[in-house]
């Protein structure tokens, strides 16, 4: 009886010791939280142009930020617009552009030094991004977004016809570019002088660049598969940069 209680005895002494050392790890836990939480909002207080946005980008790991920001080149020479390293060569036009990454980095796309299309972390313009550019004048005609999720593909449609002869075609894709496509989009852009549209699959990136009917013939094209065996983002490949000079016309 006396062993018994002796053993109930240490039992509930364990128990006690158990519970002190639970305490002490959920107080050491909240206190790495609190550390972090002060340092997160030292961060936004002391740089106003951060934002909790660039916060959750930079999360990702980030390659995938660093992708997107812009080069800084170390040559001394001249710059080009939109970030390239070298200005084109003259009478011709600049673009940049980049798909997005994840579900959550937006694309951009940049024509002559005009941001036409922003970078956004909010999830925003997943699908097929397009800006239509006036091959004459260099004029931005308009921009169409299409979520080839559970969007509606016959907008896409309607917008591809719609496109006058003698326009640039830009496109960055972002997230999910094909599920709702079908043949008579891919031949739209098979028409505007893409050859990888007919692949285009779940998740793969995309940028390119085409005309419609243009005097001078543009094809500009870059694409990753989405394979998990080789995705930089578990689900999602990696960001695609392109960037190039596009003859003007007179």
């Amino acid at each position: 009886m006396v062993a018994v209680l002796l053993l109930l005895q240490r039992l509930s002494t364990r128990s006690n010791q158990l519970r002190l050392i639970s305490g002490k790890l959920r107080f050491v836990f909240m206190v790495a939280a609190l550390i972090i939480s002060v340092c997160l909002v030292l961060k936004l207080l002391l740089d106003p142009e951060l934002t909790l946005s660039d916060l959750v980008e930079r999360s990702l790991g980030g390659a995938a930020s660093d992708q997107l920001k812009p080069d800084n080149h170390k040559d001394d020479g001249p710059k080009g617009k939109c970030g390239l390293p070298k200005p084109c060569p003259e009478n011709n036009y600049t673009f940049k552009m980049y798909s997005g990454a994840t579900s959550i980095i937006g694309p951009r796309i940049c024509f002559e030094g005009k941001m036409i299309i922003e970078k956004e972390t909010r999830g925003n313009r997943q699908g097929i991004n397009i800006a239509v550019i006036n091959e004459k004048t260099g004029e931005h005609i308009k921009t169409g977004i299409f979520n080839m999720w559970n969007g509606k593909v016959e907008e896409l449609i309607e917008f591809l016809k719609s496109i006058e002869d003698g326009s640039l075609v830009l496109i960055a894709t972002f997230d999910d570019p094909a599920t709702k496509l079908n043949d008579e989009a891919r031949t739209l852009f098979a028409e505007l002088g893409s050859s990888y549209i007919s692949q285009l699959k779940f998740r793969d990136n995309w940028v390119f660049v085409g005309g419609k009917k243009t005097k001078t013939n543009i094809s500009f094209e870059q694409h990753i598969k989405n394979d998990r065996e080789t995705n930089k983002y578990e689900g999602w490949p990696e960001i695609i940069e392109m960037e190039g000079c596009i003859p003007r016309i007179d």
